[in-house]
C-alpha cells in the first residue's frame, strides 16, 4: 500500500496548538496516513512512520484523547477495581504493591490506570463506570465470596482479569500463586524439623486465597 502525499501546509499559527493536518503536511503525507501512525496502525512504511514521528516531535503535537477514542473505539484506560474499604486499601502494603505493579505494566503500553474503590454503597457507580465504555478493561482484585460486583462485571462482557483465583471457575482469566501448595510446603517444612503442634494464619475465610491456604495446612497436618 502506498502512502498518499499532500502539499505542505502553512506554518503553525502563533500560540495555537499544532493540528494533525499540520503534522501530515510537515511529514509530507496525507492526513489519513498521519492518523494511522498516531493511532498505532500498521499499514504504513517504516520510513513514513519515522517522518510522522519526527513531525510530531518537531511541532510538539499531542493527540486529542477524546478524538482518538472515537477513531479507535479505545479509551487507553484500564480500571483497577478494589472491593475493600478505603482504610484497608491505603494502609495495607499489599495493595500498594499491586497498584505499583499494574501501573508500571500499563505505563509500558501507554495505558492509564483508573483506580475504582468499590466501598459499600458504591457498587452500582463502579459497575456503571466500568460497563459504559469509560475503560477498555478491568483488573479485579480482593474478591470476596459474597461479592457480586466482580461477577456482574465479568458477565457484562468487559475484558477483565482477576488478581487471585475467583470462586467456582478455573476458566475465568486470573493471575494467582499456588496457595494450597505454598501452605502445604511451609507446614511440611516445620513437620520435617520435628514440630508437631503447628498453627496457621490462613487469611480471610471469605476469600479463595484464605480457604486455599487453610486447605494446604490441613492436608499437610492430616498426612503427618
Amino acid at each position: 500500500m502506498t502512502d498518499a502525499v499532500t502539499s505542505r501546509a502553512g506554518p503553525r499559527a502563533a500560540g495555537g496548538a499544532p493540528t494533525i493536518r499540520q503534522v501530515a503536511a510537515a511529514a509530507g503525507v496525507s492526513r489519513a496516513t498521519a492518523s494511522r501512525v498516531i493511532n498505532g496502525g500498521h499499514l504504513v512504511s517504516e520510513r513514513t512512520r519515522q517522518a510522522v514521528e519526527s513531525a510530531i516531535a518537531e511541532l510538539g503535537f499531542t493527540p486529542n484523547r477524546a478524538a482518538r477514542s472515537l477513531a479507535t473505539r479505545r479509551t487507553g484506560a484500564v480500571a483497577l477495581v478494589v472491593a475493600e474499604p478505603n482504610q484497608r486499601l491505603f494502609t495495607d502494603p499489599f495493595f500498594g504493591a499491586i497498584i505499583n505493579g499494574i501501573s508500571l505494566s500499563l505505563e509500558a503500553h501507554d495505558l492509564q490506570m483508573v483506580l475504582l474503590i468499590a466501598r459499600p454503597g458504591s457498587e452500582e457507580r463502579v459497575l456503571r463506570y466500568v460497563t459504559t465504555g469509560q475503560v477498555d478493561g478491568a483488573v479485579l482484585t480482593s474478591h470476596h465470596l459474597d461479592d457480586r460486583l466482580h461477577d456482574r462485571i465479568l458477565r457484562s462482557g468487559v475484558p477483565c482479569v482477576f488478581q487471585g483465583r475467583p470462586e467456582g471457575s478455573q476458566r475465568v482469566p486470573h493471575v494467582d500463586v499456588d496457595n494450597v501448595g505454598g501452605a502445604r510446603a511451609a507446614t511440611e517444612h516445620l513437620l520435617s524439623t520435628g514440630r508437631r503442634r503447628i498453627g496457621t494464619i490462613a487469611g480471610p475465610q471469605d476469600m479463595v486465597a484464605g480457604l486455599d491456604r487453610l486447605a494446604g495446612w490441613r492436608a499437610a497436618m492430616d498426612a503427618a
